[in-house]
């Protein structure tokens, strides 16, 4: 077995801060905006995660790929800047589409740390451990900071937060933490583009937010380039972090 390093555990760590950024705001998000923009704008880590790889590690990206970016960025900043009247469960869009984008640089900080420290010697299991451990000790105090009890709430919201906690982070963040390992960058970046279509459906379905038009155009445009950037780094090397 490999020997763990303090550069693992210092990438796990690293990882955990940026998980509790990440978390910290997207979740504030959904507060200012509408569901369908906040998946959108947060599954753009495709493209920082091709930026990041140009600049730290000079994997230039190919024209494809920068195609993708370019209409990826107009897509989110579309949804950024437009259609602020109509957000249903949105008080402030301009905030929560910024904060949702946000998440996704740090998301993709996450993950290239992710990918580090099990390159290290840090199995998925201690990473997990040790990323989810770092990202709650600095999530704990922040609603006491707002002046927010834990308690005092509806059973069903303590049963939403366990579904979150089991099936968002533990399985879902795990399983993507596992295949950034095992299967191609792309491959895992494609599987995350699911996740705004799937959770506009279940916003509507559930809480009847219908998106705005200008949000959906947006949203598409910013699938279309996510989709793009992907296709043109398919047939590159996997950049080791």
């Amino acid at each position: 077995p490999q020997t763990v390093t303090r550069a693992a555990l210092g990438y796990g760590m690293l990882a955990g801060v940026c998980l509790a950024l990440h978390v910290a705001a997207w979740i504030s998000s959904l507060s200012f905006t509408s569901i369908t923009a906040a998946t959108t704008l947060v599954t753009t880590n495709p493209i920082w995660m091709a930026l990041f790889c140009w600049f730290w590690f000079g994997d230039r990206p190919r024209a494809l790929t920068s195609w993708g970016i370019g209409i990826s960025l107009a897509g989110s900043g579309a949804i950024v800047l437009g259609g602020t009247e109509a957000l249903l469960g949105g008080s402030n869009p301009l905030l929560g589409n910024s904060l949702a984008l946000s998440g996704a640089v740090v998301a993709t900080l996450y993950m290239l740390f992710g990918r580090a420290a099990q390159r290290r010697g840090l199995s998925l299991g201690h990473y997990a451990a040790v990323a989810y451990s770092t990202a709650a000790v600095l999530l704990l105090p922040l609603p006491w900071l707002w002046g927010v009890s834990y308690g005092g709430y509806p059973l069903a919201v303590y049963g939403a937060i366990a579904g979150l906690a089991i099936f968002g982070q533990l399985i879902g963040h795990t399983s993507i933490n596992w295949a950034m390992t095992q299967l191609s960058p792309t491959l895992v970046a494609l599987c995350i583009l699911f996740e705004p279509v799937g959770a506009s459906l279940l916003g509507a379905l559930i809480f009847r937010e219908l998106p705005t038009l200008n949000t959906w155009l947006g949203a598409g445009i910013v699938l279309v380039g996510v989709a793009l950037a992907t296709l043109g780094e398919r047939d590159t090397a996997t950049t080791e972090a």
